[in-house]
């Protein structure tokens, strides 16, 4: 294993363009038993008929084998039954049940179309399923077998990948590393589309490979655009190799081969997908970022955005991620160092084999984009980081190429090919411990969705009306399984509900009231924990009738860390009563109302420019419901003061503006301006445990037009105690 392994690299890609013509390369020459087997088209369909390379079947029915094992261990921990361990599983097949039916992207029937689906293709794929017979958990299986079958064929790519760039040694361990790789495993038996996404990633890095000696890519940018429309991050992939083929393609001109218009421009293609997606959200539902963007985005999952709190957040992400991806965590996804013998990987290609730098950049470039956009978003590191593991096969092949530097450090002969050997094999053994953990792990999850989401379900099936509409957290498999018509509450498939949910339940509260009488939810299904709004407000308010309907506890065991794949330890069914819904509009002063800002409304809120000026970055506003004397209102924590708009006035006549306040604590004084200049002070209360309405009365020269800028600041700026109340909403009476 000398000259075949050190110098396949220069077989694989390169039988149609040898070191001698290609200026690029810096590899040692084909030998003639590597002439002997082309890799051509017609090379290969001979292969495939004569089973002479049998080693990328073998492996991809060896990953088949392990991602089965895991569908076995769900279905013992389900008496039989299979059941998917994400929630989010269901949403996708909601979704591909809706296309094929007919329903374009419309999670329910007649709803508007929502973004819900973070992978367009997929539902694609799933509505195929639901066209041809699939349907409950049959369509469920087919998502199963389609992730598995994926993964198989991805894991012979890997294999391939390894061969080209480096060695047939290096393809093999790639290969096996590859099939027994726990997360990846996970993922492809899950139902999600980490399979499909999984192959067309290593798809379009072999294709790059197998196209780039010719520096014209005809297969490459097609599977591209399928990769952009998989997964946003497979997108982030698809573009920088897009870059790649750019590169290559313009190479050749200052070679002197020609300028090739139409080739450089076949190799944009994949610029399409991210084009045409996110025209279509624009078209479809009025704004390009997609409701999962908007219900996890550290830009958005919080009523205000501060930079410093941003970096930080998104600074743990990446930290946490870095630790996964290096093995210094308890998940069990790498082996100690793994992440930089991944670097010396990508290192060695770069150096030794320069036709593969632009591949070698563009992979830099992709892995720095994919970690850096998902460190932005809440939910980075949980569900056993599935964003990532589509990517896990390219991953585990420059790990191995790293392996394989590290080897060529050992003096040549016996030694070093024990060492080519040895390093994987330590690799494999932290993989192969770990992999009965992942099994388990899968079946346990699953688990806690069938005593969760998909018993809550079954009993909103079995017992709440037909025609009843039903509030929900966690969306999914209350969807797809009760039949009922579902309002997402945080918001993932509920166009609108993603802001209102992270402003807190005030807000919430304001967005489901807003709703036609007929299409509010009559029932809820909810927890109290993070994601989304807490709930316990609608329960103190008789939103929700006290007592629910059902409790379903969780009565899967956390593991030892206390982790579980759902937030909360018990999920309730509640009646809703929307009874005294509206009723914290009506003014509690007599007078001619000009107009009122309903603060904790969004809509209120952006009508009259709303801000709450906070005194201490990163402290927030956070919205929340009250009932009192048979009102029920929304609110604002404030610390420091507001600035509001308010119209309809007329100019030149005396206005008070009048206030539904609570302080907690002593008396509170705000400065009041209007357009700018100084009114007076302003004194809140004290009204502790109750909310009050107090009056301040504007003359008529500070109104010199039908609206006006009113701001509430502290009186003593910058130094604390600053003023500290729950806002409710200002009445302007004349």
């Amino acid at each position: 294993m000398t000259a075949q392994d050190d110098g396949e690299a220069a077989t694989g890609a390169g039988a149609a363009t040898s070191p001698a013509t290609d200026p690029d390369a810096s590899q040692p020459p084909e030998t003639a038993e590597s002439s002997a087997v082309p890799d051509a088209p017609r090379g290969r369909l001979q292969r495939l008929r004569r089973g002479r390379d049998p080693i990328a079947w073998l492996l991809g029915a060896g990953a088949a084998l392990v991602a089965c094992v895991f569908v076995v261990v769900d279905l013992a921990w389900n008496q039989g039954a299979f059941i998917a361990p994400l929630d989010d599983v269901y949403i996708h097949l909601q979704y591909g049940k809706q296309l094929g039916s007919g329903e374009l992207f419309r999670f329910n029937p007649g709803d508007p179309i929502s973004t819900g689906a973070s992978s367009m293709l997929y539902t694609v794929v799933l509505a195929i399923g639901h066209l041809v017979g699939f349907s409950g958990n049959g369509l469920l299986g087919y998502a199963v077998v389609v992730g598995i079958v994926c993964t198989a064929f991805a894991t012979g790519l890997t294999y391939h990948l390894g061969r080209v760039l480096v060695g047939r040694a290096t393809g093999v361990w790639a290969g096996v590393l590859t099939a027994v790789s726990g997360p990846l495993m996970w993922g492809a038996a899950s139902g999600m589309e980490v399979g499909l996404t999984a192959l067309l990633a290593t798809g379009m890095v072999y294709l790059f490979v197998r196209e780039r000696p010719d520096r014209r890519f005809r297969w490459t940018p097609v599977v591209g655009v399928a990769l952009a429309l998989v997964r946003p991050e497979g997108m982030v992939l698809a573009l920088a190799l897009s870059g790649a083929m750019v590169w290559t393609t313009l190479s050749g001109r200052r070679r002197g081969e020609g300028l090739r218009p139409r080739a450089t421009a076949w190799t944009l293609l994949p610029l399409l997908a991210p084009i045409c997606q996110y025209l279509f959200y624009r078209v479809a539902t009025g704004t390009f970022t997609a409701n999962g963007v908007q219900s996890k985005s550290l830009m958005s999952d919080r009523p205000q955005f501060y930079i410093g709190d941003f970096v930080n957040r998104a600074m743990d992400n990446l930290r946490g991620a870095v630790g996964f991806f290096n093995g210094l965590s308890g998940q069990n996804y790498a082996f100690p160092g793994m992440l930089v013998v991944f670097v010396l990987g990508l290192a060695y290609v770069l150096v030794k084999h320069r036709r593969w730098r632009a591949l070698v950049i563009a992979l830099v470039v992709a892995f720095a984009g994919i970690v850096a956009s998902v460190s932005t978003l809440s939910t980075a590191l949980i569900h056993e980081l599935r964003y990532f593991q589509p990517f896990l096969p390219v991953y585990i092949l420059f790990t191995v190429i790293g392996l394989y530097a590290l080897s060529r450090l050992v003096a040549r002969g016996r030694f070093r090919q024990a060492a080519l050997h040895l390093l994987p094999t330590v690799a494999l053994l932290f993989s192969l411990v770990a992999l009965p953990q992942w099994a388990w792990r899968f079946g346990w999850e699953a688990a806690t969705i069938r005593d969760t989401n998909v018993s809550v379900a079954a009993w909103i099936r079995g017992n709440l009306p037909p025609d009843a509409v039903v509030g929900v957290k966690d969306v999914g498999a209350v969807a797809y399984y009760s039949g009922h018509k579902v309002v997402d509450t945080i918001g993932l498939t509920s166009n609108g509900f993603a802001e209102a949910s992270n402003h807190g339940p005030g807000a919430l509260y304001e967005k489901l009231r807003a709703m036609p009488p007929g299409e509010r939810p009559d029932y809820f299904a909810v927890y109290e924990q993070w994601p989304g709004a807490s709930m316990h407000s609608f329960v103190d308010t008789g939103v929700f009738v006290a007592e629910p309907e059902m409790t379903f506890d969780l009565n899967v065991p956390r593991d030892s860390s206390g982790w579980s794949i759902v937030p909360f330890d018990e999920m309730n069914v509640y009646r809703a009563d929307w009874r005294l819904a509206g009723t914290g509009d009506r003014a509690p002063v007599d007078g001619d109302v000009r107009d009122h800002v309903d603060v904790g409304s969004l809509d209120s809120e952006t009508e009259h420019g709303y801000e709450a000026d906070m005194e201490q970055p990163g402290v927030q506003p956070y919205t929340d419901l009250r009932r009192q004397d048979g009102i029920i209102d929304s609110s604002r924590y404030i610390l420091g003061g507001e600035t509001f708009r308010i119209g309809n006035l007329r100019p030149g006549q005396d206005a008070t503006l009048t206030s539904r306040t609570m302080v907690n604590g002593i008396e509170q004084f705000v400065r009041v301006r209007v357009d700018g200049q100084e009114v007076g002070v302003w004194n809140l209360g004290p009204n502790r445990e109750s909310w009050e309405t107090r009056s301040f009365d504007i003359p008529g020269r500070y109104l010199d037009s039908a609206d006006a800028e009113i701001t509430l600041e502290p009186v003593r700026p910058l130094l604390s105690p600053y003023p500290e109340y729950t806002s409710y909403g200002y009445w302007v009476t004349q």
